[in-house]
C-alpha cells in the first residue's frame, strides 16, 4: 500500500515544543517570559495577535477558561505525576484548597498566597499547559499596559467595581472599552466568561504585569502508569465495596461524558418533568421559552427529551438536593459512579446491563429491543469522562489489563471540523495520531444511518479522516491546509491514543511508530464518533474554544444513543446465542 503522509511543515511547532521540554529538565522552576518569543513564533490559530499589541480576545478567554480563578494571585505553577513528587519538595498539597477551573478537567490545589499544584497524567497535560499560561501572560500584559498609559481606564475600573453586582452602567462599559483598545462586544465576552469574577481578573491585571514560573517534578512514563494504576485501583475498590466485582466481567468500554449515559438510561429528567418545567418558567430565560414555545407544535418527542436534559443541569445548580435523588434513580438501574481520585481527574461509571430497566429508558434506545433480555446479561459498561490526549492511551491500557474481556470499545468526543457546520456529526475510519505518526485504517461500526435518526439540528458526515492533534494552541493554518489537502477534516485529541492501545490488544508487540496500522482484524466493535464544536478556518477559533449551548444536546445525545443501541444490539446477540 502506496501511503501519503502529511508533511505538516510545522517546524516552528517542533522548535516551540523541543524549547519548553529542554527548558523543563532543568530542576529548577523556569520562567515563562523564556517561552514568549517561540510560543508567538507558531502563528497559532488560537492565538492570531500573539506578535502585536492588540488584545487577542479569545485567546485570553480560552487560556483563562482553562485555569482556575486562582491563576490571578498564582507566581508559581508546579507540575508533578504523583502526590508524593510534591512532598519531596515540601509540598503538602493535600493540605492545599482544591480548585477548580471551567473548561478543563486536572486535579489542581492553591496554597491560598501563590502556587499551584497541578496533577498531570500524560504529556499532554503539557502540551497544554505550557501554551495555555504563556498565552495568558502575553495577554494579560498588553491588559495591563494600556490599563498603566491610560489612567481613565483604571478610573472606570473603579467605577464598575463600585458598582452594584452585574449593575454597571453599559456607557461605562463602553468608555472603558475604548480606553483599553476594545470594542464593547469584546468586553462583553470577558464579562459573559468570568462572570462573578470579572472585576477580579480586571482589576489584578491592571494592578500588576503576570510573570509567571513553572517547575516540572520529575516526567517518566513509568509515573504515568502507576498514575493510572491507582486510578483504577480506586475504581475496583468502590465497585468491590458494593458488590458490583469488575475484574472478572466481560466489558463495554465508552468514552464520553458524565451526563448523556446516566440520562438516557435512568430516566430521572422525564420522572421530574413538571418540576422542570415549572422552573423553566421561573427562569424567564427567553431563548429557553422560545424553543419551549416550538416544541409544542413539534410532535417529536425525542427533542423534548433532549430539552429537559438541557435543563436537568441548570435545575440541579439551584437546586442541588435533587443531584442526590438523581444517583438513587441511577443506583436503581445498576449505575454506579466513582467519582475521581489521585491524579486522574476523570470520573467512571460502571454499569450492570442485567439491572438495566426497559421502562425507564429514554425510549429512542428502547424502540425495537427487546431490552428486558438483558437480565441475562454479565456484562458491563465502563464509562469515563473522556480524557486529554494520551490519558486515554494510558486509561484504555488499564480497563484492558484488569477486566476480563473486552466486546466494545466506542469514543464519543467533541472535535473542530474543516468541512462541516458546529452541531455536525463526524465518523472518520481513518485516524492520523501526531503522537505515534502512525495512521490507523479501522472499520467504524458506527454509521451515518445509527445517528441520523436521532439528530434534528446537525448533519451526519462518515467516511472521514481525521488528525489527532497534540494540542490546541499546537496548530496554525499551514498545519491544517496540508492535511485538508490530503483528506482530513476532524481535528481532535484522542482517536490516536485510543486505537495504538486497540492496536496493543490485538497485536503481540507495542504499537509502531510511523507506519499504517490495520486494526480491520478487530475481534471487537470500534465506534468513533465526533460532534463539531468548532470551525477552525475561522481564524481565533479553534479546537475547544467554542461552546455548543441547547443545540449541542442534539449531536451529543444523537451519538450516545447509537453507542447505547449498538452495546445493547450486541449484548443482546451475544446471549442469546
Amino acid at each position: 500500500m502506496i501511503r501519503t503522509v502529511p508533511n505538516t511543515g510545522s517546524e516552528d511547532i517542533v522548535l516551540y515544543m523541543r524549547t519548553y521540554y529542554s527548558l523543563l529538565r532543568t530542576s529548577d522552576a523556569i520562567k515563562i517570559q523564556s517561552l514568549t518569543e517561540a510560543h508567538a513564533q507558531i502563528d497559532s490559530s488560537l492565538h492570531v495577535h500573539a506578535h502585536d499589541d492588540e488584545i487577542d480576545i479569545s485567546a485570553l478567554v480560552y487560556s483563562t477558561l482553562r485555569l482556575p480563578v486562582e491563576i490571578i494571585h498564582t507566581k508559581l505553577v508546579v507540575l508533578a505525576q504523583l502526590i508524593e513528587d510534591f512532598r519531596r519538595i515540601g509540598l503538602n498539597v493535600e493540605e492545599w484548597e482544591q480548585v477548580y477551573a471551567i473548561a478543563r478537567r486536572r486535579r489542581v490545589h492553591f496554597d491560598g498566597k501563590e502556587t499551584l499544584a497541578v496533577m498531570i497524567t500524560s504529556r499532554s497535560d503539557i502540551d497544554d499547559l505550557v501554551p495555555i499560561l504563556t498565552a495568558l501572560q502575553i495577554e494579560w500584559n498588553k491588559v495591563h499596559q494600556a490599563f498603566v498609559l491610560n489612567s481613565a481606564a483604571q478610573k472606570l475600573l473603579k467605577t464598575i467595581a463600585d458598582a452594584p453586582a452585574n449593575h454597571a452602567d453599559t456607557n461605562v462599559l463602553l468608555n472603558l472599552a475604548q480606553h483599553l483598545g476594545l470594542e464593547v462586544s469584546d468586553l462583553s465576552r470577558l464579562q459573559s466568561a468570568w462572570k462573578s469574577h470579572f472585576i477580579s481578573y480586571l482589576n489584578a491585571m491592571a494592578e500588576r504585569p503576570l510573570d509567571l514560573s513553572l517547575q516540572l517534578l520529575a516526567g517518566s512514563q513509568m509515573k504515568y502508569r502507576k498514575a493510572a494504576n491507582r486510578w483504577w485501583d480506586h475504581l475496583n475498590d468502590v465497585c468491590e465495596t458494593r458488590q458490583n466485582m469488575v475484574a472478572n466481567r466481560a466489558i463495554y468500554f465508552v468514552s464520553s461524558n458524565t451526563h448523556a449515559i446516566p440520562n438516557l438510561l435512568a430516566g430521572y429528567a422525564q420522572q421530574i418533568q413538571p418540576q422542570l418545567t415549572q422552573f423553566m418558567h421561573e427562569l424567564r430565560h427567553a431563548d429557553l421559552l422560545a424553543e419551549w414555545e416550538n416544541l409544542q407544535n413539534d410532535f417529536a418527542t425525542h427533542v423534548h427529551h433532549n430539552f429537559f436534559y438541557y435543563l436537568l443541569k441548570k435545575y440541579q445548580t439551584q437546586y442541588p438536593k435533587s443531584i442526590d435523588e438523581m444517583y438513587a434513580a441511577e443506583q436503581s438501574i445498576g449505575l454506579t459512579r466513582i467519582p475521581p481520585q489521585y491524579g486522574f481527574d476523570i470520573e467512571a461509571q460502571v454499569i450492570e446491563l442485567n439491572k438495566v430497566d426497559p421502562n425507564k429508558c429514554d425510549p429512542r434506545i428502547r424502540e425495537g429491543l427487546a431490552i428486558e433480555q438483558l437480565k441475562k446479561s454479565d456484562a458491563l459498561i465502563i464509562n469515563i469522562d473522556y480524557p486529554l490526549g494520551l490519558a486515554a492511551f494510558e486509561l484504555l491500557s488499564r480497563v484492558v489489563e484488569g477486566t476480563d474481556a473486552v466486546l466494545g470499545i466506542y469514543i464519543m468526543g467533541k472535535a473542530a471540523t474543516l468541512n462541516g457546520r458546529i452541531g455536525d456529526v463526524m465518523l472518520a475510519n481513518v485516524v492520523h495520531d501526531e503522537h505515534s505518526q502512525n495512521t490507523y485504517l479501522f472499520n467504524n461500526c458506527l454509521k451515518a444511518s445509527d445517528i441520523t435518526p436521532h439528530l434534528v439540528y446537525g448533519t451526519v458526515l462518515d467516511n472521514q479522516k481525521a488528525i489527532t492533534a497534540r494540542g490546541t494552541f499546537l496548530q496554525n493554518r499551514t498545519y491544517m491546509d496540508v492535511f485538508y489537502r490530503e483528506g482530513y477534516t476532524i481535528l481532535e485529541m484522542e482517536a490516536g491514543p485510543y486505537l495504538s492501545a486497540v492496536y496493543e490488544m490485538i497485536r503481540p508487540q507495542r504499537h509502531p511508530y510511523n507506519e499504517i496500522a490495520n486494526l480491520y482484524p478487530a475481534p471487537f466493535n470500534v465506534g468513533l464518533a465526533y460532534y463539531a464544536s468548532d470551525t477552525p478556518y475561522s481564524r481565533g477559533h479553534n479546537l475547544g474554544a467554542g461552546s455548543l449551548g441547547y443545540k449541542g444536546m442534539d449531536a451529543t445525545y444523537s451519538v450516545a444513543i447509537a453507542i447505547l443501541r449498538k452495546i445493547f444490539q450486541h449484548e443482546l446477540q451475544r446471549i442469546t446465542n
